[in-house]
């Protein structure tokens, strides 16, 4: 396979050493280095991402935009094989290519709150830097993928159609999903009054998705962008909360060790709105809290809903795995909301330094 792919490209794989790369849990991803070279092999699993010639537009798109936008940003776009073909499709399985960034580095882990800081303001940037560009241009690359309203629809299907024995063990979940239903109403209800524009977004901020400089942590831009596409500020922001703020991540079964860091939730808003706070309106800004509540929420909703169905979408490795990681998402939730008035606070604060800071350079 390697030598089929890779000489696609006008490379040698017997030339190259080639190792697994990364932790993400969709693609398969190798590096292939060797003679002073070195790139990244991905195959797209197309499970997940079932027209895949949707990213190679989005992406080759946004790539021209930039290029003619902002020039000096560093996009991570794949090589066009040797007959210009953005995949190399061998049976049915997609392949590409992207060159490897020297001298960068991806963390799997927030342990400290600069990169949360330096993660939130490449996100952000990211957006910024497309805030005028149409976002009808993109194809949705998974169908329905942050629509809460569905998230709840099938929660209520599964909940319908669930055995007596899975309800009877999810029970303490399922009354925590019904007691929390007034998320997904306030988020219908944001959506239908105009409160949220359609932007372009990452929709997965996991911080392996930032490429960081390996000397100094600083940020270089964002990578995999397979599920770039319109949605709201939402989704990115209320991603990081998710998967930031507690060192301990959804598959933690103690959740005794799920706690909320407020210094990084300081950082991820610090970080996002140095570049976004001239994009995002009032109204947004009046939903920055509101986004750690509509990710973590539909998380949970998602891994419970799943245990119903007889643990049919998400791999599980032991029995209760689904329930497990649904208990663990709505224990962060609840710990979350219990912060909501110190996070106002925090905002506060940082919102009053910013306007010190600017009287001080002003004067």
């Amino acid at each position: 396979m390697f030598q089929a792919v890779l000489g696609a490209y006008g490379l040698n794989a017997e030339k190259f050493k080639i190792e697994p790369f990364g932790s993400g849990l969709i693609n398969h991803t190798w590096k292939v280095y060797g003679e002073g070279l070195a790139y990244i092999l991905q195959e797209v699993n197309t499970e997940v991402f079932r027209q895949p010639q949707n990213i190679a537009q989005n992406i080759e798109t946004i790539k021209k935009y930039l290029d003619q936008t902002a020039p000096k940003y560093l996009f991570v776009a794949p090589i066009a094989a040797s007959n210009g073909d953005d995949f190399v499709v061998i049976d049915d399985h997609f392949y590409r290519v992207f060159p490897f960034v020297e001298n960068s580095c991806s963390i799997d882990f927030v342990h400290q709150p600069e990169q949360a800081y330096h993660a939130a303001k490449q996100f952000g940037k990211f957006t910024r830097m497309l805030c005028a560009f149409n976002v009808q241009k993109l194809k949705p690359t998974i169908e329905d993928f942050h629509n809460l309203p569905l998230r709840v629809e099938q929660f209520k299907k599964a909940l319908e159609q669930a055995s007596d024995e899975r309800i009877f063990e999810a029970k303490f979940a399922i009354e925590e999903i019904i007691r929390h239903y007034d998320i997904e109403e306030q988020y219908v209800h944001m959506v239908d009054s105009g409160a949220l524009n359609l932007r372009v977004v990452h929709h997965d901020t996991k911080i392996s998705n930032v490429l960081l400089q390996a000397e100094t942590g600083v940020g270089l831009c964002v990578i995999d962008l397979d599920t770039v596409m319109p949605g709201y500020f939402i989704s990115d922001v209320g991603d990081m909360m998710r998967t930031y703020l507690s060192e301990a991540n959804e598959e933690e079964k103690d959740f005794s060790k799920i706690a909320i860091r407020e210094d990084v939730f300081a950082a991820i808003h610090k970080g996002y709105m140095e570049e976004m706070d001239q994009v995002l309106a009032f109204t947004e800004k009046q939903f920055f809290i509101y986004s750690g509540k509509f990710m973590i929420y539909m998380q949970a909703v998602r891994f419970i809903a799943d245990f119903l169905n007889g643990d049919i979408y998400y791999k599980t490795n032991y029995a209760d795995h689904n329930l497990i990681r649904g208990l663990n998402q709505i224990d962060l939730l609840n710990k979350y909301i219990a912060k909501e008035s110190e996070f106002e606070g925090i905002i506060k604060q940082i919102n009053e330094n910013r306007i010190s800071d600017s009287k001080t350079i002003l004067n």
